[in-house]
């Protein structure tokens, strides 16, 4: 599954960098299908008191019924979905500091208990085993963090975070950055993106 996150269509640097991967994912893996999820026209489901009610209902250990299940559908549909992949591309920029609105509310309405994760007696179990992913960004600034400390990148962290916390622990990254600072090194940085997805896609699978 390409999880599309950035609104820029073919201005998109970030899918510039994608496209090079699946490129070379699609001519390698010849029997894989693709399926796009572009979050900037995908119409999600809001999150209601009634389908917040829901969650609390889960996370209750309890089932959901009546008006309540009736509330869950379209969030039920999109986490089945979500699970029907087996491995995840994730394109998307920085937008301050961290992911565009559309990813966060994909992710507030996938990540259910009971669905892609559980509470135990040991703790939070993830419950999306076994599958890879790569998240793919770009930025206008330089974000790496030196030895000085963090340096305002809540994007990689976060991703990392949350898709650990479902079970996704095999998740890769490529990051071109800085893109505006010039147009020598948004070139530069853009070649060596496109040169690592290449590279990435071919060892994907």
């Amino acid at each position: 599954m390409h999880i599309v996150a950035t609104p820029r269509g073919d201005e998109s640097r970030t899918l510039q960098i994608s496209e090079a991967f699946l490129d070379v994912f699609i001519r390698t893996h010849p029997d894989w299908v693709v399926e796009l999820l572009d979050l900037t026209k995908e119409i999600l489901p809001s999150l209601t008191m009634k389908r917040v009610d829901g969650k609390y209902v889960l996370l209750d250990g309890r089932e959901l019924y009546g008006d309540l299940k009736d509330a869950w559908l379209e969030i039920i549909a999109h986490i089945e979905r979500f699970n029907s992949a087996d491995a995840y591309l994730l394109s998307t920029p920085m937008w301050n500091f961290s992911i565009p609105y559309f990813l966060k509310h994909y992710i507030d309405i996938i990540v259910q208990p009971k669905y892609l994760f559980r509470y135990t007696s040991s703790g939070v179990q993830g419950l999306v085993k076994g599958k890879k992913m790569m998240v793919i960004m770009s930025r206008g600034g330089d974000y790496s963090i030196p030895a000085s400390g963090f340096t305002g990148d809540f994007q990689q962290p976060y991703l990392r975070t949350i898709f650990g916390f479902v079970g996704l622990t095999d998740v890769n990254f490529i990051i071109a950055q800085p893109m505006d600072i010039d147009s020598e090194t948004q070139k530069a940085k853009l070649a060596q993106a496109k040169k690592d997805a290449i590279a990435a896609a071919e060892n994907f699978i």
